[in-house]
């Protein structure tokens, strides 16, 4: 019988979780510790250490599991994860599933699996020299975005988010809460909240915040980290919208200040919003990474 200890996840694994992310990087914004931690509240996570490596399990629509993360032996581990799926009497399913992943598990198992990907689940990733630089007729309208909101507010100034200015970030979240909200629970409600934890927690999470200041007051701040050993991940954004600018130069900046060092600069998925959409790729991706759902084709595994 495979026997898998589910855990509930906690701040006291930080170190055990993030063993196996430093062993495999995955270059998807879900799989970072801040991440799992900062969602806890609004989404199941649990995770096993499963034939030596880092698994994570979802009850959102329909029982799944993700790839087992930093396996040795991947073989071994999707067996084992197969075999608690069939003891459950469960459809085996694993989710956010990368194509790099699914390649493995055709190499593995050809013909058994199959593979289903969600367009609104695909991470942006863009080059950072291309998001600082703003160069060529592609980034045109973006430099001018920036320009105007340096000519209009000839004081501004980019800082690091640290302990003193950290409550001046809550206090501007807060009120751009206020001017966006739309009284209806759900993800914009459920973002907020989780902002202002990341905020709480910068430090501890080992988060990397960056605010801009006109006139004074802070009007935009962004929240992220390395995601991959060549990608950062911008996981909060906010601005507010009577501020000229304001989003294409806190985009500019924080890409100049925090991410040195970096490649790439993967700004997440757009949740199927045709506005973010449109506003991701007037960015210029250079690829998306996709994710979806696998699957085992019926009849098409025999167990022993």
């Amino acid at each position: 019988m495979s026997l898998i200890n589910w855990k509930e996840l906690s701040l006291s694994d930080k170190e055990l979780i993030n063993s196996y992310y430093d062993r495999e990087p995955v270059r998807n914004c879900e799989f970072t510790f801040a991440n799992n931690i900062l969602w806890k509240p609004f989404y199941e996570v649990h995770y096993a250490v499963v034939e030596d490596s880092l698994v994570f399990k979802s009850g959102d629509g329909g029982l799944s599991v993700s790839f087992p993360i930093g396996a040795k032996d991947v073989k071994a581990a999707i067996d084992a994860l197969a075999e608690w799926f069939y003891q459950k009497k469960l459809p085996f399913k694993l989710h956010l599933v990368s194509p790099q992943q699914f390649s493995i598990l055709e190499e593995l198992w050809p013909g058994r699996f199959l593979a289903e990907y969600n367009r609104d689940e695909a991470d942006y990733v863009y080059e950072r020299e291309k998001l600082v630089k703003l160069s060529g007729k592609s980034y045109h309208g973006k430099k001018n975005h920036c320009n105007k909101f340096k000519s209009l507010y000839p004081d501004w100034c980019y800082e690091p988010i640290t302990d003193a200015n950290v409550q001046e970030c809550k206090e501007m979240a807060q009120k751009w809460w206020r001017l966006n909200d739309d009284h209806e629970e759900g993800e914009k409600s459920e973002e907020i909240q989780v902002t202002m934890q990341a905020l709480e927690q910068l430090g501890q999470l080992d988060l990397t915040g960056g605010l801009l200041r006109a006139d004074g007051r802070v009007v935009a701040f962004a929240i992220g980290e390395p995601c991959g050993k060549d990608m950062f991940v911008v996981h909060f954004e906010k601005a507010f919208s009577d501020v000229p600018g304001a989003y294409s130069m806190i985009n500019q900046q924080f890409a100049e200040h925090a991410m040195e060092g970096y490649r790439y600069v993967n700004r997440e998925d757009d949740a199927g919003s045709e506005g973010l959409r449109r506003a991701k790729l007037s960015y210029h991706p250079v690829f998306l990474m996709e994710m979806g759902i696998v699957t085992e084709k019926e009849n098409a595994y025999e167990r022993n």
